[in-house]
């Protein structure tokens, strides 16, 4: 089949790769725009864009895919079908309309939960121990079409919102293949999602990663292992930002001190912090402006001991 293929993100790379070394034809790929990226704020083009140059593939990046020039630009591309992964902007109906048969949609997550721009965020800070890649008959609403494939994978309990998505991608690329031969063979069966079990998975904010030491050990310890990379799990130490790296949720009751006091300083195990609810090892930090460390370096490298408080300023 002749496939245009709209990604933007690194969540999108796997997938594409495994089109480009299929029997499949990529006419072209959509992307978001290039954008400042770095501390230096320079222009950088998107993940997918890169893979897709490298292999020559034609690349179109409007502002507005759903735009006049954009959609009539599709449209002459003649394609059997429109392929979206971890795009970014909501397609509108005259674009979907472009492709002789349909567009689909492969969400990272295992539909209707975790409708949304960050499914593997919000599972790892929700604690799922399943998540999983779901492949859709697009519509106008985000995320919400009929669904014909799902394909599900395990939560480690240290997985990171990076592990996850580089586990959904790669298992995305093996699900796109399966969706694309079911339709080629006109097998594809499509089933209303189910909206009474829908949660949504919001866009993070900065201010989502400052850590609140009233709540529990284990909810502090899934949220920054969800925030990576962004916007991080961070707190402050002496009016500077700390961003937390890596904990883990420690046996140890302490309820003589506040939360975010510094109940025990143990090598090779951590900074350990009491919380809402027991205590939790810092293992991995990054003071800000200076590199990431472990918790011994740091400790090494600067005046805390047991009694200090961590803040929220």
């Amino acid at each position: 089949m002749n496939i245009v293929y709209f990604g933007t993100s690194e969540f999108a790379l796997e997938p594409l790769r495994a089109l480009l070394k299929s029997q499949h034809k990529v006419l072209a790929v959509v992307a978001q725009p290039d954008r400042p990226s770095g501390r230096s704020l320079k222009l950088a083009p998107p993940p997918v864009k890169v893979l897709a140059l490298s292999k020559d593939i034609p690349v179109h990046q409007p502002e507005d895919a759903s735009g006049i020039d954009s959609v009539n630009y599709l449209k002459g591309l003649r394609a059997d079908l429109f392929v979206v992964i971890s795009f970014g902007q909501i397609l509108r109906k005259d674009l979907l309309a472009a492709p002789k048969l349909y567009a689909i949609n492969l969400h990272g997550s295992l539909l209707p939960k975790y409708r949304g721009a960050a499914p593997t965020n919000w599972a790892i800070i929700n604690g799922e121990k399943i998540s999983g890649v779901t492949v859709i008959k697009m519509n106008e609403k985000m995320d919400e079409g009929d669904i014909m494939l799902k394909r599900d994978a395990g939560i480690t309990p240290e997985e990171t919102n990076i592990t996850l998505n580089i586990k959904l991608s790669e298992l995305g690329a093996q699900t796109i293949l399966e969706a694309l031969d079911l339709i080629e063979k006109n097998k594809a069966v499509f089933e209303k999602q189910d909206g009474s079990k829908a949660t949504y998975a919001p866009k993070l904010r900065k201010e989502d990663g400052l850590i609140d030491w009233d709540e529990p050990g284990a909810v502090i310890h899934n949220k920054v292992r969800g925030f990576v990379p962004w916007p991080g799990a961070y707190t402050y130490y002496d009016g500077k930002i700390l961003k937390i790296l890596r904990t883990e949720v420690v046996d140890i009751a302490r309820d003589d001190l506040e939360t975010g006091e510094v109940a025990d300083i143990i090598k090779d195990k951590g900074i350990v912090v009491r919380t809402g609810s027991g205590c939790l090892a810092i293992r991995r930090l990054q003071l800000e402006g200076k590199k990431e460390m472990d918790a011994d370096a740091f400790v090494r490298g600067h005046k805390i001991a047991m009694g200090y408080k961590f803040n929220d300023k």
